[in-house]
C-alpha cells in the first residue's frame, strides 16, 4: 500500500516513537494518546482490517498480543491492569485501514467504552 501511513511507519519512511520492533511487527506511541500508555502495535504486513486475516494469520495476531503484553510490562501497568483493543471497520471505530492494536494503560478504563 503506497499511501498507507502505517506501512510508511513500518518501513521507516515516516518517523514514529517506536517502543518495539521485530521482523513481524512495529509498536509505537499514539500521536493522540487516550491514556498515559497508548501504543499501537501494527503488523509489517498490510491487512486493511482484522477481518481480512485468515486462520493462517492467527500466529501473527497472537504475536501482536504478546508484544502488547511486553509493552504493558515495560510500562509497569500489568499489575494494575491494561486494555488491548482492535477496532474493525467504521462501526467498530477503525479510522486507519491498516490492522492495528491499541495498548492502553496507566488509568482506570471505563466499561462500556465511549
Amino acid at each position: 500500500m503506497t499511501d498507507c501511513i502505517f506501512c510508511k511507519i513500518a518501513e521507516g519512511r515516516i518517523p514514529a516513537d517506536i517502543v518495539y520492533q521485530d521482523d513481524r511487527v512495529v509498536a509505537f506511541r499514539d500521536l493522540n494518546p487516550q491514556a498515559p500508555l497508548h501504543v499501537l502495535v501494527i503488523p509489517r504486513q498490510h491487512f486493511d482490517t482484522v477481518a481480512d486475516m485468515t486462520q493462517a494469520d492467527m500466529d501473527l495476531l497472537g504475536h501482536m498480543h504478546w508484544v502488547g503484553l511486553e509493552v504493558a510490562r515495560g510500562a509497569g501497568v500489568v499489575e494494575d491492569g491494561f486494555r488491548t483493543v482492535i477496532n474493525c471497520n467504521a462501526d467498530g471505530g477503525q479510522s486507519v485501514y491498516h490492522l492495528h492494536m491499541h495498548v492502553l494503560g496507566g488509568r482506570q478504563m471505563e466499561w462500556p467504552p465511549g
